[in-house]
């Protein structure tokens, strides 16, 4: 994808980053692993997200405060530092046909990640997840778009 006049790897940011008390890593510890990759992406990376993920962290900042101990004002800093690096993107902005083609992919997989699906296939990207059981339902389809925290981890270093 070309962002800005280069080339731009994209990579979708699955909300399982941000769903539960153990996936909060980069809000609680913005110099962790997964905090420093959003906040200080690998060179011609992009990240983008379903616009719904912003709304999800607000839904939990009482339950983030309690787990890391910190003020309001300091959650929203830190969600202020990782969402600079992020796109968020309208579902709306998803073909119908590409709505249809990621349904057919979840089935028996995990249908609630449809629109993870329908956003990798319609901006060409990978998705960034550690849903191990929807990686490996979708390869038995042949849908291997993915990328590790690893994986994003050792392109930071180059």
């Amino acid at each position: 994808m070309r962002l800005g006049g280069k080339i731009t790897e994209v990579v979708l940011l699955n909300e399982n980053y941000y769903r539960c008390q153990y996936r909060f890593f980069a809000i609680l510890n913005t110099n962790g692993k997964i905090g420093s990759l959003i906040i200080n992406p690998p060179k011609n990376f992009s990240f983008i997200a379903p616009d719904f993920l912003r709304i999800e962290i607000k839904k939990h900042y009482l339950k983030l405060s309690k787990i890391s101990g910190l003020t309001l004002e300091q959650i929203q800093e830190a969600e202020f530092q990782i969402y600079k690096n992020i796109s968020f993107i309208s579902e709306e902005q998803i073909k119908s046909e590409i709505w249809l083609l990621a349904e057919k992919l979840v089935a028996n997989v995990d249908p609630k990640d449809i629109q993870y699906i329908a956003f990798a296939k319609q901006f060409k990207c990978k998705i960034w997840s550690g849903d191990k059981a929807l990686v490996k339902g979708l390869a038995k389809k042949h849908f291997t778009n993915f990328v590790s925290t690893e994986e994003l981890f050792n392109y930071q270093k180059e």
